[in-house]
């Protein structure tokens, strides 16, 4: 429980600030927000650990602080404001003004209605970007699998040189043809979202390939330039997550800053300690369809984003759906371990 302690802090403060700024309201929907983000996140956790696994303890801090920082500033803040600037042609000032007022998001002229349009192009973005990241994993080669004939298929897929990029561009080109009312914005953020993972991917290859590395051990982590590419690999992927619950937290509260306490601060430093946890405890070597379960729960969720640019898609449906297939995964692990 050590690795959980500062979450347990910052919650209480988190709390305390969210009675302080909006009494028992402001308190009560901060922690609405923060259970919905940490349960949406379980499969963020799981991919995230994966990659932290690799890099030394020194950029594990820096994932847990900087990156913190960069969680609760940048997408749960900045970015809403971002958008709503951009839509309103308002000043960054103005902009948090505006989202201070705690309009009603039904109200034109209000910060959450502003927000609400540029939802296609942020799932056009997110749900591709995700859909990649799914779709790379099963192409890859792997000693276990879960779902035995369809990740079979997908590996024998993944032999055809760019299948991914092949396959994301149709899922695209069908969203923005029989999906999205407006197919410009949508192809063009869906593209956005590919060409973003295959750089973000391709510069952590690259890094990674010739990447200082400090031994520990048996076991070799990454330093220096690869380990800040992995980084941002890292803060890129939260960002893909963390997409489609900003734009929903808006359905609960329009109120910016708790927002920012619910998702951000309290979420987002859950998710981090339980990714940690699944690093030190060594949980995903024991435990080997867990990581299958959390990148079919990714690509439940990037088929579930995508859908979203038309029809309504609650969060709780998103969260159970992917929490259901984590769970089964997780009694196949157990299963698994107890017969071999």
């Amino acid at each position: 429980m050590k690795i959980f302690r500062s979450s347990f802090i910052v919650s209480i403060i988190a709390l305390i600030i969210a009675y302080l700024y909006a009494g028992w309201d402001g308190l009560m929907i901060t922690a609405i927000l923060a259970v919905l983000e940490i349960s949406l996140s379980m499969d963020n956790a799981i991919v995230n650990a994966r990659i932290l696994e690799r890099m030394s303890h020194a950029w594990r801090k820096i994932f847990l602080t900087v990156g913190i920082l960069i969680a609760v500033v940048g997408m749960r803040l900045v970015f809403p404001l971002l958008i709503v600037g951009v839509s309103a042609k308002l000043d960054p000032i103005s902009a948090m003004r505006l989202a201070l007022e705690k309009g009603d998001p039904s109200v034109p002229g209000t910060y959450g209605y502003i927000l609400h349009p540029a939802h296609p192009s942020i799932a056009a973005f997110g749900g591709m970007f995700l859909l990649m990241l799914a779709l790379g994993f099963f192409f890859d080669q792997r000693a276990h699998t879960w779902l035995k004939l369809p990740e079979k298929v997908l590996q024998q897929v993944g032999h055809f040189p760019a299948a991914n990029a092949i396959i994301s561009m149709l899922v695209l080109l069908l969203t923005a043809e029989f999906i999205a009312a407006d197919a410009h914005t949508v192809l063009f953020s869906g593209v956005l979202g590919i060409v973003t993972y295959m750089l973000v991917n391709g510069f952590g290859d690259m890094m990674t390939e010739h990447m200082p590395t400090e031994t520990a051990g048996q076991t070799t982590y990454a330093v220096g330039r690869a380990a800040f590419s992995l980084f941002l690999y890292l803060e890129v992927i939260d960002a893909s997550f963390s997409f489609d619950g900003v734009i929903g937290a808006f359905a609960i509260t329009s109120d910016p800053i708790i927002i920012l306490l619910g998702l951000g601060v309290i979420g987002a430093m859950f998710v981090r300690s339980l990714t940690l946890y699944l690093v030190e405890k060594g949980t995903l070597n024991e435990l080997v369809y867990l990581e299958h379960g959390a990148h079919w729960a990714i690509l439940t969720l990037a088929i579930l984003i995508l859908a979203s640019i038309h029809w309504e898609i609650g969060e709780a449906v998103t969260g159970l759906l992917g929490g259901i297939i984590i769970v089964l995964s997780f009694i196949s692990s157990i299963i698994y371990n107890r017969t071999h």
